[in-house]
């Protein structure tokens, strides 16, 4: 027979558990401004805060249960995030499948650029190799037999997705599909350098960017609308390219006349095999088994630019957002299986300032 002290435990068990989750802000969102709290309201220490801070230097913050913890230098300061805003423009392709402007992620990019024809191979380039650096676009090797982080891909999927398929402007399907629906507060744009300066680069605020970061950690879920299949975020975040990947020879080949690059060369970095998936990178392990972040959970996610001066960092396990800009982190490349990276040691001082749970 259970005594009345079993039944009183039990109880008390049941509703600590239910307080912890209610207090991790399942559902919670911001508004027109985010809900600031104390952090140690959210479970963190702000002495151990303060030396992440310094560490990581430049402007960011920390949203954790949903609410905003944490934060240091000019929240409202709307400056181009590199390569980071590339999840972001995945997203938009998601978003174009959803609204049905394409089939699927599999149909050939060449249905709306009839050139990419002339050059052969590239005909059948799809949305999926563009997304995950596969395309072969500009090099030798065909259409998903080889990675290659590659940015004049990548203005070719930006100018086709907006251009073709929205038929649009950057700046119009940015506010019509995530600024409005989300609230930015601040500047945003794909202008980053004006109109004729590599239209494509984004400018969000760190307060803005982590509304981005909250749309994937609630599943394409903000408010009560399902902004995006649950299905299509869960397919980003768990697709990683195989650890064995091959990597591109780095010989080029013809491109469409006036081919511009979105900012840099056709084969910027070696790493991506085991850890990129749809521009997010995941904390996977390569080939040689070496995790990209040694002391991050192993569900954590990220938008990296510019080797990690501009980051959204995501972390399911500790329910946190961590975004920043204009950090002297920038060895992203060289973390793989190592403890010290300046990334790998911002992760490390960020779970120092957890309180035990």
């Amino acid at each position: 027979m259970c005594c009345n002290g079993c039944i009183f435990l039990a109880l008390q068990i049941v509703i600590s558990l239910y307080m912890s989750f209610s207090s991790r802000g399942a559902s919670v969102f911001p508004e027109k401004h985010w809900t600031v709290i104390d952090p140690n309201r959210a479970g963190l220490v702000t002495d151990k805060l303060e030396l992440f801070q310094k560490f990581v230097g430049g402007r960011g913050c920390i949203i954790r249960h949903g609410n905003l913890v944490f934060t240091w230098g000019d929240q409202t300061k709307s400056s181009d995030v590199a390569s980071a805003f590339k999840p972001l423009l995945t997203t938009l392709l998601f978003i174009a499948i959803h609204e049905d402007k394409i089939p699927s992620l599999d149909s050939k990019v060449s249905d709306f650029e009839p050139r990419l024809k002339e050059l052969g191979k590239d005909a059948v380039i799809t949305w999926r190799h563009l997304a995950n650096q596969i395309s072969g676009y500009g090099l030798t090797e065909h259409p998903g037999r080889a990675y290659s982080y590659n940015d004049f891909a990548l203005a070719l999927y930006y100018d086709i997705l907006i251009g073709k398929v929205f038929a649009s402007t950057g700046d119009e399907v940015l506010r019509t599909r995530l600024a409005e629906p989300l609230g930015f507060e601040d500047r945003n744009t794909f202008n980053a350098f004006g109109l004729r300066d590599r239209p494509g680069r984004l400018s969000l605020s760190v307060r803005d960017f982590a509304r981005f970061g909250l749309l994937y950690l609630q599943r394409g879920k903000w408010r009560d609308k399902q902004l995006l299949p649950p299905q299509l975020i869960d397919l980003a975040l768990s697709n990683p390219l195989p650890p064995q990947f091959p990597l591109t020879t780095g010989h080029e080949a013809a491109m469409l006349p006036n081919q511009r690059s979105i900012g840099g060369s056709r084969n910027i970095t070696a790493v991506g095999p085991g850890y990129y998936s749809f521009n997010w990178w995941l904390n996977k392990s390569n080939a040689l088994g070496q995790k990209l972040f040694v002391d991050a959970p192993t569900d954590t996610y990220l938008a990296s630019g510019h080797g990690g001066q501009s980051a959204l960092w995501i972390f399911p396990a500790w329910d946190m957002i961590v975004s920043w800009n204009d950090s002297p982190i920038d060895d992203h490349d060289k973390s793989p299986g190592n403890r010290d990276s300046k990334c790998n040691m911002a992760i490390r001082l960020l779970k120092a300032a957890l309180k035990s749970e």
